[in-house]
């Protein structure tokens, strides 16, 4: 009978995410099958191969409930597969178990079905922002296809590709967010090899997958301190939407998302601690009077929330979250054409312009890669080359004087 154990593979990046398989061994023949959940080296037992919730703290607890929970499921469908095959009383290959298994657990063969079975199998396991992110690719995709409908994994090509480029060029898309929906679906094509489903054929090699530096979107530490000094006590959405952005700037650019979830109980201690959502990195901020008038002004003694983003605790956060991000983005850009600002005014903004004066006031690259919670300076130096080009063109100018 085929034997079949959950294997732990590390990541090659350290301190990154590794990812759990499947070991499925009949007649000395090995095969994997990638289950596509991440988890760090200290969250998995590997002698009794299951979830360790040691050191996971309230917000990844729930993670890794779910995603043992969704692995039990996928386990019990794999022997349920292999117990089929032993009771057929036929000779079988792991290469077949592996098959019938994709087979059952959805999206075998096809590309758009495989993917909308990735979207689902990571929202089951809480990573929300993730599968809306490969859905948005998704149904783009399909948009792209029309008429002609799902695909062969197989029939994702070079050439294809290249036409859905040329697709998304001519919607007047950005390289970047062409780039954006190449990246996404190279990631869920490599899922699928992984998996084992398909051989990999390298389709997106010849389509543009890049980062092209994007226009300025920092502002002068003077266009914060006039948005500060507005009087929007006749718009109290604009109000909210100003306070909030200021928030994010005191706090070193945090991000709408971040302070969308941020508890009373992260405020210890005179530090803010916290976890960013797009990297679960730890976070601490000293916590200054600005921030606190902010919070002051908004207090809801019934809310577990610090600020008030997500009205209504344990239905449809997330759903909230989105709707407040939409409504605030609108309210400042509102608020930028009162006070004149160069860039449309968003949260982004924010997190711009702190870098950009925190580079100005000469603090040092390892000083603001932290701040940030960036995993490498490199990171750092990619975002603020960008930010601000003055020196560039003062060096310019100054050459040009010297042949004049």
């Amino acid at each position: 009978m085929a034997t079949l154990k959950i294997k732990f593979r590390a990541s090659t990046v350290r301190g990154a995410e590794g990812t759990l398989y499947f070991q499925i061994i009949h007649r000395r023949l090995l095969r994997l099958v990638c289950t596509g959940y991440k988890l760090y080296p200290e969250e998995w037992d590997k002698a009794k191969e299951k979830v360790n919730y040691l050191h996971a703290g309230a917000g990844r607890h729930a993670y890794l409930v779910a995603l043992e929970c969704r692995l039990s499921k996928d386990e019990e469908l794999l022997r349920g597969v292999i117990r089929r095959f032993e009771q057929a009383g036929e000779e079988y290959t792991s290469v077949q178990v592996v098959e019938a298994y994709s087979s059952e657990s959805g999206g075998r063969g096809t590309f758009v079905a495989y993917a909308r079975s990735l979207v689902a199998r990571l929202a089951d396991i809480g990573r929300c922002r993730l599968s809306e992110t490969y859905l948005a690719s998704i149904n783009s995709f399909v948009r792209f296809r029309g008429g002609n409908g799902d695909l062969p994994l197989a029939g994702i090509d070079s050439v294809l590709m290249m036409e859905y480029e040329s697709y998304l060029k001519s919607c007047r898309l950005s390289l970047n967010t062409i780039s954006f929906y190449m990246r996404n679906l190279r990631a869920i094509y490599n899922r699928a090899v992984e998996e084992g489903l398909v051989a990999t054929r390298h389709p997106f090699s010849r389509v543009y997958t890049g980062v092209e530096k994007t226009a300025k979107r920092a502002v002068p530490s003077g266009t914060i301190s006039q948005i500060r000094r507005l009087d929007l006590s006749s718009h109290p959405m604009m109000e909210l939407a100003r306070d909030l952005f200021l928030f994010s700037f005191y706090m070193r650019g945090m991000s709408f998302v971040d302070m969308a979830f941020l508890k009373k109980a992260d405020l210890r201690g005179g530090l803010l601690v916290y976890r960013r959502h797009k990297t679960d990195q730890q976070l601490s901020v000293k916590w200054e009077k600005p921030m606190q008038d902010i919070v002051d002004k908004y207090w809801n003694p019934a809310s577990p929330f610090l600020l008030p983003i997500i009205k209504v605790a344990g239905e449809g956060e997330r759903r909230q979250y989105l709707n407040a991000s939409h409504l605030m983005n609108k309210n400042l850009k509102r608020v930028g054409r009162m006070v004149g600002c160069p860039v449309e005014l968003t949260f982004y903004v924010a997190r711009h312009g702190w870098a950009s004066i925190a580079k100005s006031k000469n603090i040092a690259l390892s000083v603001i890669s932290e701040a940030m919670g960036h995993d490498s300076e490199n990171t750092t130096r990619i975002y603020l080359a960008s930010l601000d080009t003055s020196l560039v063109d003062q060096a310019n100018n100054a050459v040009m004087d010297s042949i004049l």
